[in-house]
């Protein structure tokens, strides 16, 4: 028998925070069933492994992250909305950085689908509507900002450019404006 009070949500939510302790890496089934000082079997009532576990983290950072970007993305445009979503980004890795990392979990296709990462595509693709691109450059400009503000945040997370002048802030809004002239004068092919 279950443990009382012990649901999925409950066990997700725990194990969100967790991986913001420990590393999104490091959580599983086992790490979670000592959290709550019970039996693992005790969980698989409410989860079927460490990857259901791990798929249940990511959708749920997936969805906090979704809307927090709505929130910060409504009445802008441009490149007030393109700096909105990504300081959305940086600010909830650095909140919650295993959950930053579940955010990008590969999850199976219709997993994805029905997720709140289609949201996070239709806010870029809105966001991009400001600059007037069309496919399939609009698909290309999603890529660079998605690779831009991950590995810059990333780096940021690893300590990468805690070390040197100037300031990691100072670069970050650089790059944001340098994001900015390059949408608003799109190389044509």
């Amino acid at each position: 028998m279950a443990r009382v009070g012990l649901t999925t949500e409950r066990l997700t939510r725990a194990g969100a925070e967790l991986a913001d302790e420990v590393g999104f890496d490091q959580v599983t089934v086992s790490a979670l069933a000592r959290r709550f000082d019970v039996k693992v079997a005790s969980l698989y009532s409410h989860v079927k492994n460490s990857q259901d576990l791990r798929t249940r983290i990511a959708l749920l950072a997936l969805e906090e992250l979704a809307d927090r970007a709505a929130e910060a993305l409504a009445g802008r445009a441009g490149k007030d909305a393109l700096t909105a979503f990504a300081n959305v980004c940086r600010d909830y890795a650095r909140e919650h950085p295993g959950r930053y990392a579940a955010t990008r979990f590969r999850l199976d296709p219709q997993t994805a689908a029905a997720s709140a990462g289609v949201r996070h595509a239709q806010m870029m693709r809105a966001i991009l509507r400001g600059y007037d691109l069309t496919e399939p450059d609009q698909t290309h400009a999603v890529r660079l900002l998605g690779s831009v503000f991950h590995g810059y945040v990333d780096l940021e997370l690893a300590g990468g450019f805690s070390h040197s002048a100037p300031d990691s802030e100072e670069s970050w809004v650089r790059v944001l404006d340098a994001l900015d002239s390059l949408l608003r004068d799109w190389p044509a092919r």
